[in-house]
């Protein structure tokens, strides 16, 4: 399982660890990945990732995943979250013809 975000692709950064008298090692420096389940609105389902707790945040300030998504530029998305993208216009363009009715938004806590 690679360590690199789902949404963002941020991954393991290399540095060095520097001590007090400046002698130097190798070092990592790991993404704080966190396992979620983000709700999709258009499919209707969560969806599980391993999603950077930075990428977690901007989900949030954007709305929601499908939100994130749609508004973030193919080019800066990782394939993975490319594949839920595509599934999600694609769910849209067949609510849209009418092929498929939109299921009603779910409500929490009423």
């Amino acid at each position: 399982m690679p360590r690199r975000c789902a949404l963002t692709g941020r991954k393991v950064k290399y540095g060095k660890q520097v001590s007090h008298s400046h002698r130097t090692s190798s070092r990592r420096f790991d993404a704080n990945l966190q396992p979620v389940h983000l709700l999709s609105e258009a499919l209707g389902s969560s969806i599980r990732l391993r999603v950077s707790t930075r990428a977690l945040r901007t989900v949030a300030k954007k709305g929601g995943l499908d939100a994130y998504l749609m508004s973030t530029d193919d080019s800066r998305l990782p394939p993975e979250a490319l594949v839920i993208k595509r599934r999600i216009r694609k769910h849209l363009a067949r609510i849209e013809s009418g092929k498929i009715k939109a299921k009603p938004k779910l409500k929490i806590g009423a």
